[in-house]
């Protein structure tokens, strides 16, 4: 692929992965953002003291979406999504993060189903603890978007690559176009 074309496909989806949690965020929570800087990274998300949760997708492309709040962050976001105050990060607080993260990245999920036909979502999975680490097997970049609310930092990572589907139809379009 040119690196023209990848360019564009990074920035393609750097705005659904904006659209989709501004979205999420104004609506679910009644809050705005304040947009960081993307960037693509070569590694999952770096080790953090906080709440991470984790969705894949399946189909014409798969991969990883996460979003990731310190402890603090993630507090204040579940307080404002059921509207009930929260002084630890307990279940009801990581639920709440499994459903946001739900949210983002199916939205994600919907956009991208626009240009490539039905794929499919993972149930969420939630991790909270002090410095730890996830890890996708395989050397694939990461789309890194960073916000700012409630005077803290929350990111969305997405890592895609081209399914099985599309590899084989592309292999097929190669060998029909050589013969």
């Amino acid at each position: 692929m040119e690196e023209r074309e990848r360019y564009m496909e990074q920035e393609q989806l750097v705005g659904m992965i904006r659209k989709s949690t501004h979205e999420v965020f104004e609506t679910m929570l009644g809050l705005t953002l304040d947009d960081g800087e993307a960037a693509i990274g070569q590694a999952a998300p770096a080790p953090i003291d906080g709440v991470v949760a984790i969705i894949g997708l399946a189909g014409c492309w798969v991969g990883t979406g996460t979003f990731s709040v310190t402890a603090e962050g993630a507090r204040k976001i579940a307080s404002q999504m059921l509207m009930q105050e929260y002084t630890a990060v307990d279940e009801e607080v990581l639920d709440a993060l499994g459903e946001i993260t739900n949210m983002i990245v199916g939205n994600v999920k919907t956009a991208l189903e626009e240009q490539c036909g039905a794929m499919g979502l993972s149930i969420p999975t939630v991790i909270y603890g002090r410095n730890f680490t996830t890890r996708s097997v395989g050397r694939n970049e990461w789309i890194v978007v960073p916000f700012h609310c409630l005077g803290t930092k929350v990111e969305v990572h997405l890592c895609l690559i081209q399914g099985h589907e599309n590899q084989h139809m592309a292999r097929q379009t190669a060998i029909l176009t050589m013969q």
